[in-house]
Formats: C-alpha cells, sequence, structure tokens
C-alpha cells in the first residue's frame, strides 16, 4: 500500500509538465524580462516573488475549492480530470504542430512595467489575472489528483513543484533578459523547444489517461 500523498510515477510526469510550462514564455516570463531590463536585477528578484505569492494564493483556494468539489460530487471531479488530460495532450500536439510549421521569428512580446508600485505588488497582479494560470488550476492540475487521498498534502506537494520551477524559470529570464529572449526567438532553437514540450506533454497526457 502506497503511503505516500502522491504516487511517484504521476508525481514525476507531473514535474516534467511544469518545468515545460514554466519555461514556455507567456505573460509572466515576458514581464520577468521586461522588469529586468526596465527596473533591474533587485526588482527581478521582487516581481518573481510577487508572481509566486498569486501562484500560493491560487494553490490554497484550489485546496478549498477541489476538496469540496470531490466530497459533493465525485463524478463531476473525475469528468474533470478526463478533460484535463485531454487537454494536457492537445498542448502536446500544439506544440509539435507548431514546430514544424515556417514561421518568422518574432521577438517576444514587450510587456508594460507599471514603476508607481512596488515591483512585488506589480508581480502579484500580474500573476493573479494571468490566463495561463487561471487554465492550470481548471484544465492541467485535475487529473494529476487523486480521489481517494487527502487534497492538502496533494496540493502541497504540487506547490512546492510548481513554484520552485517558476522562481527558476522567471529569475532566468528576468537576470537573462534580452539573452533569453534572443535565444527563444531562434527559429532552430524554438523547433527543438517545440519538440521536446509536445514529447513531454503527451507522455505526461498518457500516464494521467493510465490512471484514471
Amino acid at each position: 500500500m502506497n503511503a505516500l500523498p502522491v504516487d511517484p510515477h504521476l508525481y514525476m510526469a507531473y514535474l516534467g509538465a511544469m518545468a515545460v510550462m514554466a519555461f514556455t514564455p507567456g505573460p509572466a516570463n515576458v514581464f520577468a524580462i521586461a522588469t529586468g531590463m526596465q527596473r533591474g536585477k533587485a526588482a527581478v528578484i521582487q516581481a518573481v516573488a510577487g508572481m509566486n505569492i498569486a501562484t500560493l494564493t491560487w494553490f490554497v483556494a484550489a485546496a478549498l475549492g477541489l476538496g469540496a468539489l470531490v466530497k459533493a460530487f465525485p463524478q463531476v471531479f473525475k469528468l474533470i480530470a478526463v478533460a484535463g488530460a485531454l487537454y494536457v495532450a492537445w498542448l502536446g500536439l500544439k506544440a509539435l504542430i507548431k514546430a514544424w510549421k515556417p514561421a518568422p521569428a518574432v521577438a517576444l512580446a514587450e510587456a508594460e512595467v507599471t514603476t508607481s508600485r512596488s515591483a512585488i505588488v506589480d508581480g502579484f497582479m500580474v500573476q493573479i489575472a494571468n490566463p495561463k494560470a487561471i487554465l492550470f488550476f481548471t484544465a492541467v492540475l485535475p487529473p494529476f489528483l487523486a480521489l481517494d487521498k487527502p487534497m492538502v498534502p496533494q496540493l502541497s506537494l504540487f506547490a512546492a513543484g510548481t513554484i520552485g520551477f517558476d522562481i527558476i524559470a522567471m529569475c532566468c529570464y528576468g537576470l537573462g533578459g534580452a539573452a533569453i529572449a534572443r535565444m527563444m526567438v531562434r527559429p532552430a532553437f524554438r523547433r527543438g523547444f517545440d519538440i521536446a514540450v509536445g514529447v513531454l506533454l503527451l507522455l505526461a497526457a498518457g500516464l494521467i489517461a493510465s490512471r484514471l
């Protein structure tokens, strides 16, 4: 009998998916780059702290909401998990399709940094309203949760993995600034990156499906 709050194999799949998603350019990473270029390295660390406080806020809300959902509507939660597995697979297929589509090198979208507030507050506001974060908690996370185990220990481990990878990725983007941005827009690098993303996400979706 496995006494661990999370199945080790499923948790490794989750960490792989999170590593990919954390380093995929999105609002948070673009904001980190802009903060580093406009406000300096100290502001990057503060912005990263603010963004991850927002992520932790989302996890606390998930612990409260998902726990209640599992108890009241276990079948609904099961459907959400199936939909989430399909969504992860779709993300993987999209990445593979994108890798083989010719596309011009386009710079990462510019992010406007508000300097009238602290970098921590700016980072929190960016992440709390980040569509990528909202989609993560409604579609990506549920398939990795086990209905027969307590929610809080599971979500604590998932939060640790998510925030850990987010901190690494956001700091790399923010402190690397323009150098990271240039690397991500090179066609050959982006093709290899998209292929790796697609394969890892499809593997994660397959493992999720095998546990449903």
